[in-house]
C-alpha cells in the first residue's frame, strides 16, 4: 500500500473506522462504541455494596437498606412520576442531593451519602428513620 493511499485512509475517519471494524470482525472481535463521558450509574448490586462499605454497622445498614428497597428498589435513576422524588432515597426535589456531589443524578455513592446525612440529621439514624417509615409509609 502506498504512502499516499495510507494518508488518504487516515484522513478519512469513516474509512479508517470501517477498516478497523472489518479487521476486528474478521478476527472474531466485537467493537463497541463508548460515550465520550460515560455515566456513573451503578447497578443495584453495586449500590448495595457501596452502602455496606459506608454503613459498617449491621443494624444501621439493614434499616437504610429497607428504606431504599421500599423507596426505589435500589434504582439510582428511580423517579416518582407523581411527586418528582428521585434516586435511591427518593429526595424531593432530587436536586437537593447536589449538596453531596455534582454527580447526584447518576452516582450511588453520592445519593447514599446524602441519604445518610438526611436520615442522621432528621431522625438521628437510619434505624430511627426506618421506624418512622414503618409508622408512616414515608420518611
Amino acid at each position: 500500500m502506498s504512502v499516499s493511499r495510507i494518508a488518504r485512509r487516515i484522513s478519512s475517519p469513516k474509512k479508517a473506522i470501517t477498516t478497523v471494524a472489518m479487521a476486528a470482525a474478521t478476527a472474531g472481535l466485537v467493537l463497541t462504541a463508548a460515550p465520550a463521558h460515560a455515566a456513573t450509574t451503578n447497578s443495584s448490586a453495586q449500590a448495595r455494596a457501596i452502602a455496606h462499605k459506608m454503613i459498617p454497622n449491621a443494624a444501621q445498614y439493614a434499616a437504610f437498606s429497607k428504606i431504599v428497597e421500599h423507596e426505589s428498589g435500589w434504582d439510582v435513576d428511580a423517579m416518582n412520576s407523581s411527586s418528582g422524588a428521585y434516586g435511591l432515597v427518593q429526595a424531593l426535589p432530587g436536586s437537593k442531593m447536589a449538596a453531596a456531589g455534582s454527580d447526584w443524578k447518576t452516582n450511588a455513592k453520592t445519593q447514599i451519602k446524602w441519604g445518610l446525612d438526611y436520615m442522621n440529621s432528621r431522625y438521628g439514624s437510619p434505624t430511627a428513620a426506618w421506624s418512622f417509615w414503618q409508622s408512616n409509609g414515608w420518611y
